[in-house]
């Protein structure tokens, strides 16, 4: 399987970038390294107690980088962030060419069943969504999704698209910031550990392609359990006047606006509403 880092001395600053950062945590966290058929999956806890909540990051990110959901989440419920294999963090670095949301699923399944982990609620963000709603095991008692991927095709307005490609070919802070402005709300300013991380990884690391919309079928199987859905009012990739009718069409969900805010979700308090709802 191809891995997501270019070369070994991208996957080194990767990995130097995320011990770093998680040794500068201001709040108490422990951590785990599994051994699954995936390779080596780290995964990362605060709160006492076993885990109530379970983070599934999005594209790219990973518990160094989800540090403020981590310690907001784990203020209320007892939280373990999985850094997913095949994506920058301190997991195994391959992933497979085709059917990666299906492969996702099984793996998130083999990894609760380690953490010996019941009646947990999944909280996915972007591609953690959509890997939360692709897990099937019996241990998962609720789903909150915030920004959703998995529910319908991702949009890419001609700005971000413009964005996103100079990030990709010259990967400078300033590159990064610009595309970053257009993942929050009007006038809010990309947080600063978010444009160093991303400007790393773009150097670091292969893209990856936007996930596609999981069957029809599974998804409606997933309303046996409670779910909740939450999206930025300016979300470029998932906006509102278009998830709305696709959760409601495919899973008879409703979905929570969070005003004032894009794709990055940096209003946490929304964040921990939504799972509050399911928890």
């Amino acid at each position: 399987m191809p891995a997501v880092y270019k070369s070994p001395r991208g996957q080194r600053a990767v990995r130097q970038w995320c011990t770093n950062a998680l040794a500068r945590a201001d709040f108490s966290i422990t951590s785990r390294t599994l051994t699954t058929s995936a390779g080596r999956v780290e995964l990362t806890s605060a709160g006492t107690g076993p885990a109530r909540v379970v983070l599934v990051p999005g594209t790219g990110f990973n518990a160094a980088v989800a540090l403020p959901w981590l310690r907001a989440l784990s203020a209320r419920w007892p939280t373990t962030v999985v850094d997913l294999p095949g994506q920058p963090g301190l997991s195994d670095p391959r992933r497979p060419r085709r059917s990666r949301l299906a492969w996702y699923g099984r793996v998130l399944d083999e990894i609760l069943t380690a953490m010996d982990a019941d009646d947990v609620v999944l909280a996915g963000n972007s591609l953690g969504a959509a890997v939360a709603l692709a897990a099937g095991s019996p241990r998962v008692a609720a789903r909150a999704l915030v920004s959703p991927a998995g529910i319908m095709r991702l949009s890419v307005d001609p700005r971000l698209a413009l964005a996103s490609t100079v990030w990709l070919l010259r990967p400078t802070p300033a590159h990064t910031r610009d595309m970053l402005r257009l993942f929050v709300g009007p006038g809010e300013e990309p947080p600063a550990t978010e444009v160093e991380w991303m400007t790393l990884m773009a150097a670091c690391c292969h893209t990856t392609l936007a996930p596609q919309p999981l069957p029809p079928a599974l998804l409606a199987q997933r309303t046996g359990r409670p779910c909740v859905i939450g999206v930025g009012e300016h979300d470029r990739f998932l906006p509102p006047r278009r998830l709305v009718p696709a959760a409601r069409r495919t899973m008879g969900l409703d979905v929570r606006v969070f005003p004032g805010t894009g794709h990055l979700t940096t209003r946490l308090d929304d964040v921990v509403g939504l799972v509050a709802e399911v928890a």
